[in-house]
């Protein structure tokens, strides 16, 4: 008997123990490469998850509506805690986290048709379906810039490769902004959400690196501003990030609260449930099958 039961706990735990293997992997993938719109947000592990599957919205403005000033307010409908980034003709424009289901993102415009569209996208940079297209113009005619392509003309502006990027509260973080456009020098202001403001100067069109240091952990809205020597204005909007939990009153612009979120996988357990039952089934059969064994050889005596 002592050998029966022995031999199920060994079948178990051969059934059990890589069950338990294979969760702990399902739960926790490796790091992929290190994402560029993503950099340095503090996730410790990657979900397999597939994207968002509804697109966000673009509200305001309206199709065929027509700006004479600049920054312009795109707002719309989305996921609650996704991030959503604005692209005007092709050329990203500015990016919000998801609060409360809705947006509001400033932007400036390329002279003439500018044409608007957002996306949302979940915390490992998977993108939803593109949103509805709106067309507007900014018909302000700027300086040409000689030896363009096509004498095309130039107006400033402002773009960068990171949607978000964030560091460890007291840890300085770097982004990398592109400026283009428009005749130097620059004076670029940056609001970090946090209360701080920074003041730069850019002598020519480059990509340069701003830096802060946030104190505490949350989720900062960045605004950083650009004007050139004729007094024309470029915005870009972005998302700051603190790593960790975040606290009431973590910063002056945070739209959204953290979020713990904890997900049960049911899957090993389906798979470790008829297991164990049929290696307990298979158990009590051998046990039975032993005994009628012995007592037809007379192993066990009848009257026992």
């Amino acid at each position: 008997m002592k050998t029966i039961k022995r031999s199920i706990i060994i079948l178990v735990a051969l059934l059990v123990v890589p069950t338990i293997a294979a969760s702990s992997v399902l739960a926790q993938q490796s790091l992929p490469q290190q994402n560029p719109s993503d950099q340095g947000i503090g996730m410790q592990g990657r979900i397999q998850q597939p994207p968002p599957g509804d697109p966000p919205s673009v509200s305001l403005p309206t199709e065929g509506q027509v700006f004479t000033e600049l920054p312009v307010n795109v707002t719309g409908l989305c996921t609650d805690t996704l991030l959503v980034r604005i692209f005007k003709n092709n050329v990203f424009a500015g990016s919000f986290v998801c609060d409360g289901g809705s947006y509001s993102i400033q932007t400036d415009l390329f002279p003439g048709n500018n044409e608007i569209v957002a996306i949302q996208y979940d915390e490992l940079d998977q993108a939803s379906p593109v949103s509805n297209k709106v067309n507007i113009s900014y018909p302000i005619a700027v300086p040409l810039v000689p030896g363009s392509p096509d004498n095309v003309a130039q107006r400033i502006t402002l773009t960068s490769n990171f949607a978000r990027r964030g560091a460890d509260p007291g840890q300085e973080l770097t982004w990398p902004i592109t400026l283009s456009g428009g005749r130097g020098p620059y004076a670029v202001s940056i609001d970090w959400g946090d209360g701080k403001n920074q003041l730069l100067t850019q002598e020519t069109i480059a990509t340069f690196d701003i830096k802060h240091i946030y104190e505490n952990p949350g989720v900062y809205k960045v605004i950083i501003k650009a004007t050139d020597a004729d007094n024309e204005s470029a915005f870009l909007q972005l998302v700051g990030i603190g790593n960790g939990a975040i606290t009431a009153g973590a910063g002056d612009d945070t739209p959204s609260a953290a979020v713990t979120r904890t997900r049960v996988l049911w899957q090993p357990a389906l798979i470790m449930f008829p297991l164990i039952l049929s290696s307990f089934w298979l158990g009590k059969k051998y046990q039975l099958k032993r005994v009628r064994y012995r007592m037809k050889n007379r192993i066990i005596p009848i009257d026992e």
